[in-house]
């Protein structure tokens, strides 16, 4: 059960988070990412990656931490009916837990392609402005190497989202110095002095960090 707000700020930030109900398969792929130790993203931040998908007519994403699906659930629901979703992950288990979410979805084998293996192994081999749309959930510390990698993959308008962008508040506090926080609150700089990058940050669940990709 939910805690109860204690505050306007929490009542404000707890009405947001429930304005997106997730459906029964949502749930399950959200009650297997919690059994196996998965943090998914949240509801809140699961509508963000839908509507941008949408709002970019996104037929080509790549995701970054495959996870148990919730994230790519959300992603492929945005996407046009004849998109593909490139998910990278390094653990094979995950990735089969995530199929089965995706196939309880009707999404066929055809709209999701599944890559087991380190994001930065992957990202290079695929092509240079051939996606609409960049979503990172995987090793914080690897963020900044996550974003160079997506400013080549995706074409002129397209989208690139960083998850835990705020980082369970500690990216706000500069006395929290570990590497993960540091890494992240790196990130934010590097995005915000790209003059390729039109940025967004929005305080849903942990964080979402967007970035539209300008021409030149």
């Amino acid at each position: 059960m939910a805690e109860t707000p204690t505050s306007p700020l929490e009542a404000t930030l707890a009405y947001a988070e429930d304005f997106h109900p997730e459906d029964e398969i949502l749930r399950l792929a959200r009650q297997r990412s919690l059994e196996v130790g998965i943090s998914p993203t949240s509801p809140s931040g699961g509508a963000a990656l839908c509507f941008l998908a949408s709002a970019v007519n996104a037929r080509a994403v790549v995701e970054i931490g495959t996870g148990c699906g919730v994230s790519g659930l959300w992603l492929l629901r945005g996407m046009r009916p004849d998109g593909t979703l490139t998910s990278v992950d390094v653990e094979p288990e995950l990735q089969r837990l995530a199929r089965q979410s995706f196939a309880q979805a009707g999404f066929s084998g055809g709209r999701v392609r599944l890559i087991t293996g380190r994001a930065l192994d992957v990202l290079p081999r695929l092509s240079d402005g051939g996606y609409d749309m960049v979503f990172c959930d995987g090793a914080m510390q690897e963020y900044g190497d996550y974003l160079a990698e997506s400013v080549r993959l995706l074409r002129t308008g397209g989208v690139v989202v960083f998850d835990n962008a705020l980082w369970h508040h500690r990216v706000a506090d500069p006395a929290r110095r570990d590497p993960d926080t540091v890494a992240v609150r790196e990130l934010g700089k590097l995005v915000r002095s790209d003059e390729r990058l039109r940025p967004l940050l929005l305080p849903l669940g942990g964080g979402i960090l967007a970035a539209v990709k300008l021409a030149g």
